[in-house]
């Protein structure tokens, strides 16, 4: 009986890993390699995830790139999750890949397809097939409880209406992907605003609406496991009619064009965020005993 399991085991993560392999984007062999042997470590570390995994909903992982990495790093969040009870894990640019609770990198990753966090790329994300075992990178994410995502600033580079209307679908999308897994929690971080060097009036505020869309009712329709922080408004001038209304606030500006919220607003921002991931996953817990 047990060589039976380990057979089907093996021909599980022989199938799988052919899967994963056909389906990586093709940039070559070299990055098809790599993608293979984080997915191999990842199953092989699949119980190290897991151990964190009690049904309080403590096991929490966040998918960012550097405007996220700032967040964590300059405003400590992990330190505020760990002191709270909660263990804090983050997947970063593939390169990176993923850091466990204490902070230490995994030496391996749920790796994006083509490192994209785009609406386009977590969608994308969300409609791949999902695996017992961490396949691909909804696999990966899939094994902890509470789950983080953002698109960097990019993304608020939003010229007209049509494009707008383009995000929107694109986050229906993701909405329906967080939807069809109503035991995990999943809280979507807006992106950040621009720097008023790098917009204009209308990309900002078209960045405004879509923030304010994705955090009204409009967009939620109901879900009970889908959360929003505003991130946009915590970091934007208001929308006040000024020259920079919609925009990064001076006062969280770096030097120059850079669209990177500073230390300060990482550290004021930081704790709000947690804050409100803790009382999101309570509000969940509140209807699902």
């Amino acid at each position: 009986m047990q060589r039976k399991r380990l057979l089907a085991l093996f021909f599980l993560l022989a199938l799988g890993a052919l899967t994963v392999f056909l389906s990586i984007p093709a940039d070559g062999i070299r990055s098809k390699a790599r993608y293979l042997a984080d997915y191999a470590q990842a199953v092989l570390h699949r119980q190290d995830v897991l151990t964190y995994t009690r049904g309080e909903y403590t096991n929490i992982i966040f998918l960012h790139h550097s405007v996220g990495r700032n967040l964590i790093e300059q405003g400590r969040i992990r330190k505020a999750f760990r002191e709270r009870g909660y263990a804090f894990w983050d997947q970063d640019y593939n390169h990176r890949g993923l850091r466990n609770p204490e902070g230490e990198s995994t030496g391996y990753g749920y790796d994006l397809p083509y490192d994209n966090s785009d609406p386009d790329g977590l969608a994308r994300i969300f409609e791949q097939r999902v695996y017992p075992l961490p396949l691909n990178t909804l696999s990966g994410l899939l094994q902890h409880e509470v789950i983080l995502l953002k698109s960097c600033f990019p993304n608020s580079h939003i010229p007209d209406a049509e494009a707008l209307e383009t995000r929107k679908a694109l986050y229906l999308r993701i909405r329906a992907g967080m939807e069809a897994h109503p035991d995990k929690i999943f809280i979507l971080l807006t992106s950040p605003p621009l720097n008023p060097a790098d917009t204009n009036a209308e990309e900002a505020a078209n960045a405004r609406a879509l923030s304010s869309w994705l955090a009204s009712d409009d967009f939620l329709a109901g879900s009970e496991n889908i959360f929003v922080f505003d991130f946009f408004d915590h970091l934007a001038v208001p929308d006040d009619g000024s020259p920079e209304a919609n925009t990064l606030r001076p006062e969280y500006r770096p030097a120059g064009r850079d669209s990177h919220p500073n230390r300060l607003a990482n550290e004021t921002i930081a704790p709000r965020l947690v804050d409100f991931v803790i009382q999101s996953i309570a509000t969940y817990r509140s209807t699902h005993p």
